[in-house]
């Protein structure tokens, strides 16, 4: 039968044991191992590789001696409890050693779980596992996880309350990181409201996201930004002692300013336009941003980033001027400019 992403979340929250084998394939490697993890795991439980109800073999095995996957089906545990055999890299070529084992699986043995790449819909091991009975093909595609899988995967890492939105900047978070980094965040969530009861939110979320911009960074761009402009030059020697060069600093200045003015561009107004932001802004900078952009405004943003340029092609001209001076200048003008 074929499965699609609802079946195969359903089957993973809660699995059958009359389902003689899964077929997951799909282009995205990690997003195969991922669900193939979570169909293993509820099948067998934390303790299922440790008590040997978990056995692995290749699919390239299988060309050469397809008899070994009926026996691993066939095989008795030492231990009670379901088993599964995982075939991974399973290709047409073993087909025959699959449909032999399907045939003749019974209740009892252990399940089949198989993993692949794109298969066309002319594939044979495809056809056979859409075609059985007591079997499916679940196809994995290029999208991101569904709010209902986000709401799995946090359930499952033990994040029963979650304010919705925490769950708007999930599902942001979602779409732009892979689905790997994704459930790595979703843990890291997880150990930083250990023994919190408190619901998770988007102030949470922003101390845990990946955030490539570190905060002396963030503290200097804040202050140009909302016309803090006595602040400027301590913080820049905090900078300046950490070794961050004035053309980083003219680069980082100049994407920030760039985001405001994206905001103020959007024919829906700042609100609308931090929803496509990629990456995304998360909880309190969230806040700070917008209000920022409206403080702004379309017209002085425009002739801000015109400076910003400026003294960053000083910094990479030939001129004898000293580099965090011009950086030092240009921002306290900037932050003066917002305050007229």
């Amino acid at each position: 039968m074929k499965l699609n992403p609802r079946d195969l979340a359903r089957l993973i929250s809660r699995p059958d044991p009359g389902l003689a084998g899964v077929l997951i394939f799909g282009q995205d490697a990690m997003r195969v191992a991922i669900k193939r993890q979570e169909l293993i795991a509820a099948i067998i439980g934390p303790q299922g590789e440790s008590e040997m109800r978990l056995e692995r073999m290749q699919g390239a095995e299988l060309r050469r001696d397809g008899a070994q996957l009926l026996d691993a089906v066939k095989a008795q545990g030492f231990f009670p409890g379901a088993r599964v055999v995982f075939v991974e890299d399973a290709s047409d070529a073993a087909t025959d050693a699959f449909a032999s084992a399907l045939t003749d699986w019974r209740a009892g043995d252990a399940q089949i779980i198989v993993t692949a790449g794109g298969l066309k819909a002319t594939s044979k091991l495809r056809k056979l596992f859409e075609g059985a009975r007591a079997a499916g093909a679940a196809a994995i595609y290029d999208e991101p996880p569904t709010r209902e899988e986000i709401e799995t995967a946090l359930q499952n890492a033990g994040l029963h309350h979650v304010d919705a939105d925490a769950m708007r900047d999930l599902v942001v978070l979602a779409r732009v990181l892979d689905p790997g980094d994704f459930r790595q965040t979703i843990e890291k969530i997880a150990l930083y409201k250990y023994g919190d009861s408190t619901a998770l939110t988007p102030a949470d979320i922003a101390e845990v996201a990946p955030n490539s911009t570190e905060a002396a960074m963030d503290d200097v761009l804040n202050a140009v930004a909302e016309g803090q402009a006595a602040q400027v030059g301590p913080l820049l020697v905090r900078l300046q002692a950490q070794g961050v060069a004035p053309v980083t600093l003219a680069i980082m200045t100049l994407r920030h300013f760039r985001t405001l003015h994206a905001l103020c561009s959007d024919p829906g107004g700042p609100s609308a336009g931090i929803q496509r932001m990629r990456p995304p802004i998360f909880g309190p900078r969230r806040d700070r941003v917008l209000g920022q952009a409206g403080k702004w405004g379309l017209a002085r943003l425009e002739r801000a980033l015109g400076d910003i340029i400026d003294a960053d092609l000083t910094l990479r001209s030939a001129s004898n001027a000293p580099s965090m001076a011009v950086m030092e200048r240009t921002l306290i003008r900037l932050a003066m400019l917002v305050r007229r």
